[in-house]
């Protein structure tokens, strides 16, 4: 026989079964909907890690000391080119000193690298030329005193009837071809650069003088010599027995890039470098910018003069200039220190606004000048920024965590 459940018993016991399994279900929405709000903020900590990296590095006091901070600033650009090039001696003020004669050279007056002064005697000649004219000087010299000597006589003969007038006059037309003859003689002498003393002597003793002396015509340095004793020289026919030059100028001949051609002018200032006095720089202009192109290499030579009053520069130095191509340009500047190449190739700079906390920036960088580096975008004047031991703080991101 079966008991039977009171009706009101199992009616308590449904009901208590319901409200268990409402609170059960509400519990696991609950717990789920936690957990789903844990995901998702999770995520978005991982999402926002992946694109936000890391860049901003905290120094404590003692670190500080290997930086410097400066609120960023601006720097007058100037806007200019660099290349390499040769020196050389101005050819314009360059003479190649040949007699104006032929003859053999009798001797050198001066060896290389001497310095000469304009109408200074080089070397001299066994010039034929010149004894020819000399020989022509004595005998005219002797024409001369024979006719005088003739007007004399026949002038005083004239006045005892002892010669007819018309033999005076020809006496007297006599002397006077003589002496034009004499003055002429001179100047053919003088000429080949004796003086009027020498030439002189050489009447009074009836002697011949056979060295012609060859002179510089400009005062400068011998910069080249080819005359050994007994070398026959001539005129225009080289190598030139001596070459002198003014040396307080040199040429500088360097190839610039065709691109770059429509940059470049006479008049241009230049700053020139050289190896042998690395803490000097030599100022010169743009002189000669020449026509054509080397269609092998596709460059244009470009020629400066030099100043180089102390002849400091030698003919062959390879030289680093810079010529300026436009107007300064000003514009955002920070110092070299300040500049840090990644290792990715991009440019960075540390900004701070606490001189605490330093956070990296990409920075694109333009002209180098002075230790200042032209800042194109990525910073703005005013900012704060580290100006010396940026590559401190860069390497405190790549160094490992400390344990």
């Amino acid at each position: 026989m079966k008991r039977s459940i009171p009706t009101t018993k199992l009616t308590i016991v449904v009901v208590i079964g319901v409200v268990v399994s409402l609170i059960a279900t509400v519990a696991l929405k609950s717990h789920a909907r936690q957990g789903e709000s844990t995901n998702n903020a999770d995520g978005r900590k991982s999402a926002a890690a992946a694109h936000d990296p890391v860049t901003t590095v905290e120094l404590s006091a003692e670190q500080l000391n290997a930086i410097k901070i400066a609120p960023i600033g601006s720097y007058l650009f100037p806007v200019e080119k660099e290349t390499v090039g040769t020196i050389s001696f101005a050819d314009d003020l360059s003479v190649q000193v040949y007699p104006s004669y032929q003859g053999k050279i009798m001797r050198s007056l001066a060896e290389l690298g001497d310095e000469v002064q304009k109408g200074q005697p080089l070397y001299t000649i066994e010039s034929p030329d010149l004894i020819q004219a000399e020989s022509n000087l004595i005998g005219a010299a002797a024409a001369l005193d024979l006719t005088n000597k003739e007007l004399v006589r026949a002038r005083d003969l004239n006045q005892t009837n002892g010669v007819s007038q018309r033999e005076l006059e020809q006496a007297i037309s006599d002397q006077q071809t003589a002496e034009g003859a004499l003055k002429a003689a001179r100047d053919a002498v003088l000429v080949f650069g004796k003086t009027d003393a020498e030439i002189d002597q050489m009447i009074a003793s009836r002697k011949v003088d056979p060295a012609l002396v060859v002179r510089s015509p400009i005062s400068g340095q011998v910069t080249a010599f080819a005359a050994p004793v007994g070398l026959l020289v001539q005129p225009g026919n080289p190598p030139a027995p001596y070459t002198v030059a003014n040396v307080s100028v040199k040429w500088m001949l360097a190839d610039v890039v065709e691109s770059d051609i429509p940059l470049f002018h006479l008049g241009q200032p230049v700053a020139v470098k050289v190896m042998a006095y690395p803490d000097r720089v030599f100022d010169g202009t743009v002189s000669k910018i020449y026509a054509s192109v080397d269609p092998d290499t596709h460059r244009m030579t470009i020629r400066s003069e030099i100043r180089d009053p102390k002849n400091e520069l030698r003919p062959g130095m390879l030289a680093n200039f810079v010529i300026r191509v436009q107007k300064p340009v000003e514009s955002t500047a920070l110092p070299a220190a300040g500049v840090v190449r990644e290792a990715d190739g991009t440019m960075s700079a540390w900004v701070t606004t606490d001189r605490h906390r330093f956070s990296q920036r990409v920075v694109k960088t333009g002209l180098r000048t002075d230790g200042q580096v032209q800042i194109l975008d990525g910073l703005q004047p005013g900012e704060l920024a580290v100006t010396d031991g940026a590559v401190f703080l860069s390497n405190m991101l790549e160094a490992p965590p400390s344990d």
